[in-house]
Formats: C-alpha cells, sequence, structure tokens
C-alpha cells in the first residue's frame, strides 16, 4: 500500500480518436510499466497494451474502460483509459464516479468536438478537477491556440498554459515550460532524449506573456507568490503549490500540450499529475448515512475506519465475476468479511487484485484511495460494501436510458442457451445494455446507446458464445405525448356479486413542457380518502408505459386530479388504480395525442471540397443544420438530425468524402414527429 499522499487515481477521457490509449501506451513505457510500445490498430499484430479485447484492437477504437497502475518519481498513479465513442458513455461516467482527478485530452486539430463536451459535463457532475493535453501538435493544422480559446467559449474552462509547444505541424519540435521558463526538445530515433535550453528568442516574448497570465490566474491561491515576482525572483515551489490548489479548486485547468505518437510531451504530462492533480484525501467525498434518512456525511480516507468502499465496473469472467472497487474508507485485507449494503449478505475477501489492462497481481490489501479489483463476489454495479458501523452508501451512478434497439433471433437451440448467457452478462455489466423478450414477435429486443453499441455485443456474442444470429431492423424509441388539455370524470364500477368495485375521479389532462411527466393532486374536502390517493397516482405512471397511439411511452403530460368519489364498502386502492389508468387512455384520445422522436447531435469534420456534398447530405435527413466552423481545410458541421434517419449514415459520408469526413453523434432530446412522418410511422406499426 502506497503513502495515499504519493497516490494519484486519474482518468484519461476524450472525444474518440484524440490519442487516449497512445497517450497510455507512452505513459506505461516511460514509466517502466511496459518495455515495448505498440500502437491502437496493432499495425505490428499486436495493438495497444489497454486495448485487450480482440474487438478494440481490430476497430482501433477503446470499447471497455481499462485500469491499470504506474510508478513514477515515488508516486502511484491509477489510471484508467476510458473510450471515446458517445455509445459508451456509461465507462467514462463509472470512472470519473471514482477518480479523483482527469487528463482531457484534445487533439490539436479536431479541438474542442462533441464528445468532449459530454465528457466535460461529466467531469462537472462528479465534481472531478482536471488537466488538459493538447495532443497531436506533430498533425497538420495543429494550433493549441485555438484549441485553448474553445476550451474558454464553448466549455467555459478556465484553461492556462503551463507549456506551450515550439512549432507545429511537422515544425513541432518541443515545448516551453511557463514554471520553470525552460524550453525542452525532443530527439534521438524516438524523441526518447530530452534537451534542456533556453527559450528561443523569437518565443521569449510570447512565453513572458503566457507566464503573467498564469500568474494572474493562480495567485490568489498563494499570497507570497505575487510578492516574489514582482521582486524579479521567482519560487517556482510556491508557483508549483498555486497551480495545484487552483486545480483542485477546479478554479483552473492547466493546459500542457505533446504529441503521444511522437513521444514528445509525455513525461511533462506526468510530472504535471504528480504536480497539480489532487491526492485522495484532497478530495471531498460524500456518502448518505442510510440509519438516518441518507443524510449527507463527509467520508475522511482515514485508512484505520470502518471500510467504505464501491463497486464502479464488474466483469463475468473465466472463474466468476471480477468487480473493481474503489476504496475510499478503511483497509480491505484478504480473508476479511465485508457487507454489501444493498443486499445486506456479508462477504467474504477471498483473492484481491490489482489490475494491468487484462492481466492481474495479486496483492493483501487495498487501503483508502486505492483501486482494486475482488474475484467470486456477487453484486451489481454501484454496490457499497462496509465493515463495522460505517452504514454508509455512495451515490449511486447516472445512468442515461436507452435510445435503439433491435431484434435478435437465434437459428438453433445451443445458440439461444448461449445468446441468454451473453445478454445476463452484458446488461449486468453495462447498465445502458438492456434486453427482454417479445412474445408477439417471438424475438428478443436489445436496446442500447447507439448503432455502435448494439454491433459491438452482437459480435461480441457471435465470437465470444458462438452464438449464430440473425439481427433485425433498428426500432427507434419514439414517445408519445398529447397536443391540448382535456377535462374528464370517469366511474369506474363493477358488481359481480360480492363485494364489488367503486370509484370515480375527475380532473385534467394537459401537455407540460418538461421533458418528464407529473402528477398533481388537488383533492379537498375528502371526497377521495387520503388512502386512496397513492393508487390514482400509481395508476397515472403505470398508464404512461404504453400510449394508445402507437404504444410508445407517454412523456410530458400532467395529470391533475380534482374531484372524485368513493363508495364506503365498494372502493379500495385497486378500485382507484383501475379508474385512473381507465380515465388517462379515455382522455389521452381526445387530448390529440402525438409522436415525438429522438434528435440526434451530430458533428461532422469534411474537408472543405465535400462542404457541399455533406450538407446536402444532412438536409436529405431532415436535419437541421446549428452551427458551422470553416477554416483553411476543414468544415464542422453540427446538426440535429432525427435518429431514425441516420441509420447506415456513416456508409454515405464515407463514400460522399472518399473516407476523409468525421462523424459523430450523441442524443439530444426529442422533438414532434411531422404529421406525414407520423402516418408512416403508425401505418407501419
Amino acid at each position: 500500500m502506497s503513502d495515499i499522499k504519493r497516490l494519484r487515481n486519474i482518468g484519461i477521457s476524450a472525444h474518440i480518436d484524440s490519442g487516449k490509449t497512445t497517450l497510455t501506451e507512452r505513459i506505461l513505457f516511460y514509466s517502466g510499466r511496459i518495455h515495448k510500445i505498440h500502437e491502437v490498430r496493432g499495425k505490428d499484430g499486436v495493438g495497444a497494451t489497454m486495448d485487450s479485447m480482440e474487438l478494440e484492437r481490430e476497430r482501433g477504437i477503446t470499447i471497455s474502460s481499462a485500469t491499470t497502475n504506474v510508478s513514477w518519481k515515488d508516486h502511484e498513479i491509477n489510471i484508467i483509459d476510458t473510450p471515446g465513442h458517445v455509445d459508451f458513455t456509461i465507462e467514462v461516467e463509472n470512472a470519473l464516479r471514482v477518480l479523483d482527478g482527469a487528463i482531457l485530452v484534445l487533439c490539436a486539430v479536431g479541438g474542442v468536438q462533441s464528445q468532449t463536451m459530454a465528457v466535460v459535463r461529466q467531469m462537472r457532475r462528479h465534481k472531478v478537477p482536471n488537466m488538459a493535453f493538447i495532443n497531436k501538435m506533430d498533425r497538420t493544422g495543429a494550433d493549441a491556440y485555438k484549441v485553448v480559446a474553445q476550451l474558454h467559449e464553448k466549455l467555459g474552462k478556465n484553461a492556462v498554459f503551463v507549456q506551450l509547444p515550439i512549432g507545429r505541424g511537422d515544425d513541432f519540435q518541443g515545448v516551453i515550460d511557463l514554471v520553470t521558463m525552460k524550453a525542452f526538445y525532443y530527439q534521438g530515433a524516438n524523441n526518447e532524449e530530452i534537451l534542456i535550453r533556453d527559450i528561443p528568442a523569437e518565443m521569449l516574448a510570447d512565453a513572458q506573456k503566457y507566464q503573467e497570465m498564469l500568474f494572474e490566474n493562480v495567485s490568489m491561491f498563494c499570497d507570497t507568490l505575487m510578492e516574489s515576482f514582482l521582486e524579479g525572483h521567482l519560487d517556482v515551489e510556491l508557483l508549483r503549490m498555486a497551480i495545484r490548489k487552483a486545480t483542485i479548486a477546479r478554479q483552473m485547468t492547466p493546459v500542457y500540450a505533446g504529441s503521444a505518437y511522437k513521444n514528445i510531451g509525455t513525461r511533462a504530462l506526468l510530472d504535471g499529475i504528480i504536480n497539480y492533480l489532487p491526492a485522495p484525501a484532497d478530495v471531498t467525498n460524500v456518502a448518505y448515512d442510510i440509519e438516518h434518512h441518507d443524510r449527507e456525511i463527509v467520508i475522511t480516507s482515514d485508512r484505520e475506519k470502518d471500510v467504505v468502499a464501491m463497486a464502479f465496473k464488474i466483469e463475468n469472467q473465466q472463474y466468476g465475476q471480477l468487480t473493481y472497487l474503489r476504496v475510499y474508507q478503511g483497509t480491505i485485507s484478504k480473508g476479511m468479511n465485508i457487507i454489501n449494503l444493498s443486499t445486506g449478505k456479508k462477504v467474504k475477501v477471498g483473492r484481491l487484485v490489482k489490475l494491468h489492462a487484462s492481466n492481474m497481481e495479486d496483492i493483501d490489501a487495498a487501503a483508502a484511495g486505492d483501486i482494486a479489483a475482488l474475484f467470486g463476489v456477487d453484486c451489481a454495479l454501484g454496490d457499497t460494501f462496509v465493515t463495522g458501523d460505517a452504514h454508509y452508501s455512495m451515490k449511486h451512478i447516472y445512468v442515461p436510458e436507452p435510445i435503439l434497439s433491435l431484434s435478435l433471433r437465434s437459428k438453433d437451440k445451443k445458440s439461444t442457451d448461449n445468446m441468454s448467457k451473453a445478454l445476463s452478462r452484458f446488461s449486468r455489466e453495462d447498465p445502458t445494455f438492456k434486453t427482454h423478450y417479445d412474445d408477439e414477435a417471438e424475438e428478443t429486443i436489445i436496446s442500447g446507446m447507439g448503432e455502435l453499441h448494439l454491433d459491438v455485443y452482437v459480435e461480441r456474442m457471435r465470437r465470444e458464445y458462438g452464438c449464430d444470429l440473425e439481427t433485425g431492423q433498428p426500432q427507434v424509441a419514439y414517445r408519445e405525448s398529447v397536443s391540448k388539455e382535456v377535462t374528464f370524470n370517469y366511474i369506474h364500477k363493477k358488481q359481480s356479486g360480492g363485494r364489488g368495485q367503486f370509484a370515480r375521479i375527475a380532473g385534467v389532462l394537459r401537455p407540460l413542457d418538461e421533458e418528464d411527466s407529473r402528477y398533481l393532486q388537488k383533492i379537498t374536502g375528502g371526497v377521495i380518502p387520503s388512502t386512496y390517493l397513492p393508487a390514482c397516482e400509481k395508476g397515472f405512471y403505470k398508464a404512461l408505459a404504453k400510449g394508445s397511439l402507437a404504444e410508445f411511452p407517454v412523456v410530458q403530460v400532467e395529470l391533475e386530479i380534482n374531484d372524485g368519489a368513493y363508495h364506503e364498502v365498494d372502493s379500495s386502492q385497486m378500485a382507484f388504480e383501475i379508474a385512473t389508468i381507465a380515465a388517462f387512455k379515455e382522455a389521452y384520445k381526445k387530448a390529440q395525442p402525438y409522436l415525438l422522436e429522438p434528435m440526434m447531435k451530430v458533428e461532422i469534420e469534411t474537408p472543405n471540397e465535400f462542404r457541399s456534398s455533406v450538407m446536402g447530405s444532412v438536409n436529405q435527413r431532415r436535419g437541421l443544420i446549428q452551427e458551422t466552423d470553416i477554416d483553411e481545410q476543414f468544415t464542422r458541421i453540427v446538426a440535429d438530425v432525427p435518429l431514425a434517419e441516420i441509420f447506415g449514415y456513416v456508409t454515405i459520408l464515407r463514400s460522399l468524402t472518399q473516407g476523409k469526413a468525421d462523424f459523430n453523434m450523441q442524443f439530444h432530446t426529442y422533438r414532434r414527429v411531422p404529421m406525414s412522418i407520423q402516418e408512416e410511422i403508425l401505418k407501419n406499426n
């Protein structure tokens, strides 16, 4: 167990293809964790260390977050390399939930892209201090200053250079460190040699300007720093301390620049991690005391106290379930008993391991601040493990709703059995992957975050479980809502010998501007007894599950119940629940229901020569172009496009642009379906 002050838990997050995994590979190499560098797309037949899954190496993308740990200058760093594609956003969410700091990687050419925005939102949600690394400075069109401006304008981040790039594109040679005011040049066959020189004369004015900006942003965190600066003798350690305080307080994002592929800037970034990102004890972690009505409580990183640990990732492996844990308080040792707060069951700690991608290293204990994994423990994602009197639950992970469905049919019994095992495993590991069986169609429906998400799981079923599968057309997750306000007065009456059923409810069903639906209870004078009112609310939320227009869930409606009647003998909770469901259905048909469709925020980056063709293809798909950003070489197009029109668009885009365009999308909002399209959907439904 390492000294907690010398421990860092960091994540590496970014938009797809910004170079996260390449950066992690260099960190592993220079820290001595691996002894040979391998590239992401596996040109040498090996592939990046952190992409241990065969599919990841083939596609050159990260699908599942991978954990490793390295040592650098007497510090231990736990690193989680996360996926960049929006379809695997839950992997990023899980990682950021348990990390103390993060590296936001940006492409020096692409800058702030759609998934960058999503990742920054997640960092804000979990209050994660972060640094930025502007990667790919060796590429044509690289511009670190433009990227920093975008961090300010588009993300509202106080991004401040700590290192300036020397040159760009083919002329990129190294970096200027604004703390020591020295230039670092990289030489050798693989740029493994670092030469420290004075700042070149042509960049000295820029370096001084940006050093002053750095001082302005951190001086409030150290009273004596500005004095030393004005007196002309800079205290480097004071400056580093001030940058660290500003970063941990999330008042500033230190910016580094480099090229992971060319091995430039990686070692400087490692120094930045230990200098500026927080140790576990520097971060405030909040838990909920379940014995005192979920009262918020701050837990300390004290290794002598009772254990509080959370499962943030689970994997079903050959020898049982592997549970990734972040230990917040106390120390977990082999052989000890811990309690799963969700189930109340006592669990004995058997095998305890540290992870390095797909490899494991047995350890005897994991203390507060550590990230480790347990074997053979049956639990769910987000479960909290405790000992003694620490009945504190960590907040559960935010899980977005799936937006796309696909039907599956297995061709033989063996495939059916194996598919069942695979679906059970995947739905436990990934909360955004849902599955159910449709009795009417006699097929299995899987739901997820996008085409790639579902495609990867189908391919894994074929490869890892030997399933012979047929897939049906993706089904869009439409929603229903209402156009106008309708009053209702419904009586539920049933008499069939013996005790009958009676309930009367009256009120209003109306459209709502908010995303969710709402129930309002305005009963006065006891016309409906308080014991029956919860049944009305229960009936309302049951009715929302399936609208009568096309049997999609109903959203953005408000049901107000303001009158009613009951019978001393025949009324019951069941009668009022049934009455509410029936009243809702009756009013719903009169309220002019309509369909809503998921709209995707689509981001396309294309060479300028194909701009008009790409914009035309977006318009053909009922897309609304919201933003265009044109520079010397590329056009970036941001548009809202219906999900139903996006299927197969990647192939069309590639043919339009000779494979030169980048495409990314994420769910944006629900929007009303045009009447002509709605009629077609209802006809085919």
